[in-house]
């Protein structure tokens, strides 16, 4: 089963540092027995191989009867904590047969279920390895240019190879900058930002003002640091110009390295051509994705989704984004009819996709044929352990059995993922709740949760 789920970042368990009992040099004690393995969670464990999705499973082991499963369904569907309007569809993962449904067909508000929509496009289009570079350009006189290229994870200060939020630096891009300065008698520069390679709104019309201010998503920009955030967290303020921010912060770092940079930064409305002083490259695309499925963020997903829109020829927009990532999954034989993205991410009002949508976009994840789409798979969270499943499924049946994409807004409670059975027989399922009323998350979120706790204890034949 090794090879089903992703893997578990090491130093995973914040409490792995009380196995520390080595004895000291000098000691009456006895020397304790070795210390015995640190548990390892089923389903959880390293996947060295990493494009093997199904190898592991026995095609003996029956899969759950439909009957069985359908019942579990309609328990769900009718469950008053979900609300009146309600999709479900659960799968065989080994073969791809539906076991049980409910309005599958219907589409349904996603949030956050629709990065998985974007994770697929991504990995499709651009490919795994695929980075962003920022760079810096000459410009016109005395002038020097900061070029986003699809980055808001820039790190202010040095970059961090094990990062993926950070893994560019922009202290490392102002040394480059200026050494080439140098090496031709300069040391004083003006700096001016070109974030032209993203067009139309920065914040989605779709969005909630609160959602903005409470800082669940920031500006969209081509270049930012540390995704536009002003304080540390997980949801803190962001920057309203992520890019300028970007540029104050690179002229700060000039400043270290001996290079004067005179007046404010500027914003030029032409994309800068002049000779290249330095360049500091993003984590791969792979990378990202897993990042922002773990984390569900919101700007880093749309990021991601104006890239696709760019690679193919489309506007660096959301209408364009959103486009992209529907076209280039229907591409992969995802059946989109009835889909419709307001963005990319599940944020803003007015997005509606069928549960049997993102059923398609998870047969394709496990596929063996197609294991350049695994970091979508091991992207999302494991139940009780990572990402924003860490609190739930902390107990029981599907504890580390479960790997899933959440999606959370006002009224809306989603779950779409795997989830492997008392038999060892992996069952892809989607849920959708999105009439769920003024109650929270905790209520619906307990329903979902125990259904697939229910398919994870399932023997059912």
């Amino acid at each position: 089963m090794t090879a089903l789920v992703a893997v578990l970042a090491a130093g995973g368990y914040a409490t792995a540092d009380a196995y520390d009992v080595v004895p000291g040099v000098v000691t009456l004690a006895p020397v304790p027995a070795p210390a015995a393995p640190f548990p390892e969670v089923p389903g959880a464990a390293a996947d060295p191989a990493g494009a093997q999705v199904l190898a592991d499973l026995d095609a003996a082991v029956p899969a759950p009867g439909g009957a069985q499963v359908q019942a579990l369904v309609q328990a769900l569907v009718t469950d008053p904590r979900v609300g009146p309007s309600a999709g479900v569809v659960v799968a065989d993962g080994l073969t791809g047969e539906v076991l049980a449904q409910h309005a599958a067909d219907a589409p349904r508000t996603p949030a956050s279920t629709a990065k998985l929509v974007t994770g697929v496009a991504a990995l499709t289009q651009l490919g795994a390895d695929r980075t962003f570079d920022t760079t810096v350009r000459q410009g016109p006189g005395d002038q020097i240019v900061l070029v986003g290229g699809g980055d808001m994870m820039l790190a202010p200060g040095a970059g961090d190879e094990d990062a993926v939020n950070g893994r560019a630096g922009l202290a490392d891009l102002a040394a480059q900058v200026a050494l080439q300065l140098r090496l031709v008698g300069r040391d004083t520069v003006s700096l001016a930002v070109d974030d032209t390679l993203f067009s139309g709104p920065a914040l989605a019309p779709g969005w909630d003002p609160a959602d903005i201010a409470m800082g669940y998503v920031a500006p969209v920009s081509s270049v930012a640091v540390d995704i536009a955030k002003i304080t540390a967290g997980e949801y803190p303020p962001r920057h309203a110009d992520p890019a300028m921010n970007a540029a104050t912060v690179l002229a700060a770092r000039l400043a270290e390295v001996g290079i004067t940079v005179t007046g404010t930064p500027a914003r030029v409305r032409e994309p800068a051509t002049g000779d290249v002083l330095g360049v500091v490259s993003s984590a791969p695309v792979a990378e990202v994705a897993h990042y922002f499925l773990d984390t569900s963020d919101n700007t880093i997903t749309e990021v991601v989704a104006r890239m696709v829109a760019l690679d193919l020829g489309l506007p660096g927009s959301f209408e364009g984004a959103t486009q992209a990532v529907l076209r280039t999954v229907q591409t992969r034989g995802v059946d989109t009819a009835g889909a419709v993205l307001a963005d990319a991410s599940g944020l803003a009002d007015g997005s509606a996709l069928p549960p049997d949508l993102l059923l398609g976009l998870l047969r394709l994840v496990v596929d063996p044929a197609h294991p350049e789409l695994r970091e979508v798979g091991t992207g999302m969270p494991i139940g009780g352990l990572t990402g924003t499943l860490a609190d739930r499924f902390t107990s029981g049946p599907a504890t580390g059995l479960v790997r899933a994409k959440t999606g959370s807004l006002a009224g809306v409670t989603s779950l779409a993922g795997q989830v492997l059975d008392a038999d060892g027989r992996m069952l892809l399922f989607v849920l959708m709740a999105d009439q769920t009323g003024a109650v929270g998350q905790y209520q619906p979120r307990q329903a979902l949760d125990g259904f697939v706790t229910q398919l994870a204890a399932c023997g059912c034949r």
